[in-house]
């Protein structure tokens, strides 16, 4: 059993698992209602709008978390702003805040000479260098992620099946959209430092979508994310360790492999359960 406990005697490994649960759990609460609600494209654009913000606070020397959260925020706000016009789809407003956060990052990253090695670091993260004020943050986040997921599970779950239903209701769906978009940004930005910008969309959504098909209640589904994710983390770690890869990508991929796993047994099993009953021999 030495090569299943080996690596977790070490010391940076064991904050690398700590801090890839608390991501996992962070995550399980916040990608629940972007698989719920189809907000994939919308999480993938977030990640990546974070660049500018980075970008900036690397070169002035400032700290790399304020700057994420910042430009985080401003393109949560601007994806709301742009969901209030009438005349313009949510996707083409997420689509050219994408494109054109992501531009600036690249333009930012360009006047430096020496930001390759951050940006690699942006992008794909270090789990292996998790530190203890990391761990810290990381459960400020999950205190302030679970909160928001009980004070809004009810009108999250009206806006997720049926917005009009959640105005008729009283539920304000546009401030729980606000709020949602929050928890999502706060999920990204706590994140991103752990498993880079690239990988944290991984479980993001992975996790969530390997549990869907086996729970028919949210805080069910949520569960089994957080479960999908933990062990994803520790499975990718070990592998990581063995094999020598990234620790981050294997975590990530880990992840999409559970995914497949899960889709292609909920397959066949749903396939058995449309399978005719046996008619009796005729003598």
């Amino acid at each position: 059993m030495e090569w299943l406990t080996g690596p977790f005697e070490v010391t940076f490994v064991q904050r690398a698992l700590w801090g890839g649960v608390l991501v996992s759990l962070i995550c399980a609460l916040a990608g629940t209602w972007v698989v719920l609600r189809g907000m994939a494209f919308l999480g993938d654009a977030m990640s990546h709008g974070m660049l500018p913000g980075v970008a900036l606070a690397s070169l002035l020397g400032g700290n790399l978390l304020a700057g994420a959260a910042a430009s985080a925020a401003a393109m949560a706000l601007g994806v709301g702003a742009l969901g209030r016009s009438p005349r313009l789809s949510q996707d083409t407003g997420i689509g050219l805040l994408f494109v054109g956060m992501l531009s600036l990052g690249v333009i930012v990253v360009s006047r430096s000479q020496s930001f390759a090695v951050d940006l690699t670091g942006f992008l794909f993260g270090d789990v292996l260098a998790v530190r203890e004020s990391d761990l810290v943050q990381l459960l400020i986040a999950l205190g302030i992620a679970l909160a928001v997921s009980v004070l809004g599970h009810r009108p999250f779950v009206a806006l997720a099946f049926d917005e009009r239903k959640a105005h008729t209701l009283g539920l304000r769906p546009r401030l729980a959209h606000l709020a949602l978009l929050g928890l999502l940004t706060l999920a990204i930005v706590a994140s991103f430092h752990i498993v880079g910008t690239l990988l944290v969309f991984g479980l993001l959504i992975a996790p969530p979508a390997t549990a869907l098909p086996w729970a028919r209640r949210i805080p069910m589904i949520m569960a089994g994310a957080a479960c999908a994710g933990v062990s994803a983390t520790f499975l990718g770690l070990l592998l990581s360790w063995h094999l020598g890869t990234a620790a981050g990508a294997t975590i990530a991929a880990v992840a999409v492999l559970q995914f497949l796993l899960s889709t292609l047994a909920a397959g066949i099993r749903d396939r058995r359960t449309r399978l005719p009953e046996p008619t009796a021999p005729r003598p």
